[in-house]
């Protein structure tokens, strides 16, 4: 189980779009190299239980590592989750659940949680949580640029 410590969480960041737009960014993982600077390149089904296949940057070195996951909730215009599980090489565990909230037709709220879990917990959060919420924060804000920028188009 998971302590509190052991969880990263954005800003909450408040969107002048609707949460269906905000959806729609989400889950165009074709286009996250197009406004996500913490993970430029995802790949998925976005079938639950379909594999993740993300390149992620850390925001303190720029350097962009792989990441494999599995979709486990895809809930439209509320929630996007997935988790890495532990494997006999790496027992480390984590899961990244992207809440949406509208507040009326036309604003959102959006934010975004990971929680580390597994043997290494404490010792992943002490080294990966700040570059994490870092990045997690960023992510937020890019968000809300993209879907406003799509909301302003008509989109």
């Amino acid at each position: 189980m998971a302590r509190a410590e052991n969880i990263v969480t954005s800003h909450t960041v408040e969107i002048n779009a609707p949460a269906r737009v905000v959806w729609e960014v989400l889950i165009d993982l074709d286009n996250y190299h197009t406004w996500n600077t913490f993970c430029p390149s995802i790949k998925c089904g976005l079938q639950v239980g379909d594999e993740v296949h993300m390149q992620v940057r850390n925001p303190d070195t720029g350097e962009t590592v792989p990441v494999f996951e599995y979709l486990v909730a895809c809930d439209p215009e509320q929630l996007l989750s997935w988790e890495q599980r532990p494997v006999p090489e790496n027992m480390d565990a984590a899961r990244r659940d992207q809440y949406i909230t509208a507040i009326d037709a036309n604003r959102c709220s959006y934010f975004t949680t990971d929680i580390f879990l597994g043997l290494n917990q404490d010792t992943i959060m002490l080294e990966h949580g700040a570059w994490v919420k870092n990045a997690f924060d960023q992510v937020a804000l890019d968000l809300k640029r993209r879907a406003e920028e799509l909301h302003g188009s008509g989109i």
